[in-house]
């Protein structure tokens, strides 16, 4: 399961025109799910998003998590990032995985959050999306959970 996380200011969805989640400052998270990702994965995914110190401490440093700041968290599906882009000039979705297993592990990477941290909000699987941030830093990491960890 792969993770593109931006620390924001603020962030949010829209779907139609019309706003579906959105953030003050926290992390923007783009959520890939790759063929033969389980819970698991998406548990250490969390975990990681979490966890992960992107944030200023009072000396200026990277050292402070999600969890310490309590900001907020937005997961939003992106299929595209589980692409195969290492030949040729078009994509392969062959490693992302199938549209009602991404659904479903997406669906349990949200629960999950909704229960371990708040606020939290979501983008919407499988529809055509508008996703705005303003990108503190720039700070920008791809994370990766994989089933050695």
């Amino acid at each position: 399961m792969i993770g593109l996380l931006q620390r924001v200011s603020e962030a949010r969805v829209e779907v139609d025109g019309r706003i579906v989640g959105e953030i003050g400052a926290g992390l923007l998270t783009l959520v890939g799910v790759e063929r033969g990702d389980s819970e698991s994965q998406a548990d250490r995914l969390l975990e990681r998003l979490l966890g992960y110190r992107v944030f200023a401490d009072s000396e200026g440093k990277m050292n402070l998590s999600l969890r310490d700041t309590g900001g907020g968290l937005l997961l939003v599906p992106q299929f595209t990032l589980a692409a195969d882009t290492r030949k040729g000039m078009r994509p392969s979705f062959t490693s992302a995985a199938p549209p009602v297993e991404g659904e479903r592990l997406f669906d349990y990477l949200v629960a999950q959050a909704v229960q371990q941290h708040i606020p939290v909000a979501t983008g919407r699987f499988g529809a055509h999306m508008r996703v705005g941030l303003v990108n503190e830093g720039p700070v920008t990491f791809w994370l990766r959970a994989t089933p050695e960890g």
